[in-house]
């Protein structure tokens, strides 16, 4: 990869810190985490979420990514397609309530709507048999780098210099050149404007978990929720009296309405397609095979203040029986880097009685 020349360099750093955000929802389970090749020292949780801290600002009390968002709920209703795939009960036919959350990348609540490039939806499935699956979707097929470790690099990257308030542009084209791998990323953004709307977007699994039928046959799958609502590119960039948050505004407005609904498909992986690296997308022929699972419907929206999603911690490894996680390194640190991120801001609230979000 050949360095970016100067003029372009504000308009990619820009770029990849407003989507960082969005792409980046993502981190580990282990407490203690392992040490990973060629970090010193020890990449953990901690320090994971310190660096989002370091390059995002710390607001108290909220997320550490993905501060901004909306809580919403409605119901999953399942046609029974996929138990084809899976034998968790989620897919039986029948109805099963869902709490999710909609946000805009980065760390600060306060942001423009029209500042992100990446809408990202989460939800958790409240299953008959007591069970949960909660699952953390981006509006990105695929993820900028492959393992933690790069993920905290580019986080080092971003982090702005102090005398001029920016990422320096050395740093940033050092880490592009030493990962190559974020081109496929950088160029879906660039082809893919954001959506108007959270409700006329697909949101994206990106990373493949395994799913096991009833008689314990096995297929890799990621999945993707596709809107009954047509996309339409947004505007509001360039309106000069563009609202600061369209993004919930104008969902409440289409939910006073109606609801807003998407489909549930599953792509089932072929053998040879990667399965445990998010920075790459599997053939498109792979869609031709797709499963629809059923209906997501999205009834209300409430504050996330004091929502019902408030206080979930939507943990990609929270599974039912039937899905398992793949070996992709970035499912471990997911939601390893979650649970700090919890856990610190819901200390911040008993500690200075900030809002959790």
């Amino acid at each position: 990869m050949s360095p970016l020349q100067p003029s372009s360099l504000v308009l990619r750093y820009a770029l990849i810190a407003l989507v960082l955000a969005a792409v980046t929802g993502a981190f580990a389970r282990v407490a203690g985490w392992i040490h990973w090749p060629g970090s010193e020292p020890t990449l953990t949780p901690a320090r994971m979420i310190d660096a989002f801290e370091n390059s995002m600002g710390l607001h108290a009390g909220f997320r550490r990514n993905h501060a901004k968002g909306v809580c919403v709920s409605g119901y999953f209703d399942s046609n029974g397609s996929a138990a084809a795939l899976s034998r968790a009960s989620v897919f039986e036919r029948g109805r099963t309530p869902v709490i999710g959350r909609f946000s805009a990348p980065g760390g600060d609540p306060s942001q423009d709507d029209a500042e992100a490039s990446v809408r990202s939806f989460a939800l958790l499935f409240s299953v008959r048999n007591g069970e949960q699956w909660r699952t953390a979707m981006n509006s990105v097929p695929i993820f900028a780098v492959a393992t933690p470790q790069a993920l905290y690099e580019q986080l080092v990257a971003l982090r702005p210099d102090a005398r001029t308030g920016r990422p320096d542009p050395a740093k940033l084209n050092a880490f592009l050149a030493k990962h190559p791998e974020t081109m496929a990323f950088r160029q879906w953004i660039d082809t893919h404007p954001p959506s108007s709307a959270f409700y006329n977007a697909s949101y994206f699994s990106i990373d493949a978990f395994r799913f096991a039928d009833a008689n314990g046959n096995t297929r890799f799958v990621r999945w993707s929720v596709v809107p009954d609502t047509p996309y339409a590119p947004s505007n509001d960039r360039t309106n000069p009296a563009r609202d600061p948050d369209f993004l919930a505004h104008d969902l409440s407005l289409r939910l006073q309405a109606g609801t807003v609904s998407w489909r549930l498909m599953l792509t089932p992986a072929d053998p040879g397609d990667p399965v445990d690296d998010a920075t790459r997308a599997w053939p498109p022929a792979r869609e031709l095979h797709r499963v629809d699972a059923g209906k997501i419907v999205i009834e209300r929206a409430e504050s996330q203040i004091d929502g019902g999603c408030r206080d979930i911690n939507f943990d990609p490894l929270i599974l039912p029986h039937g899905i398992t996680p793949s070996d992709d390194p970035l499912l471990a640190a997911r939601s390893a880097a979650y649970a700090v991120s919890f856990d610190r801001r819901t200390r911040e609230e008993a500690g200075v009685g900030t809002h959790r979000r």
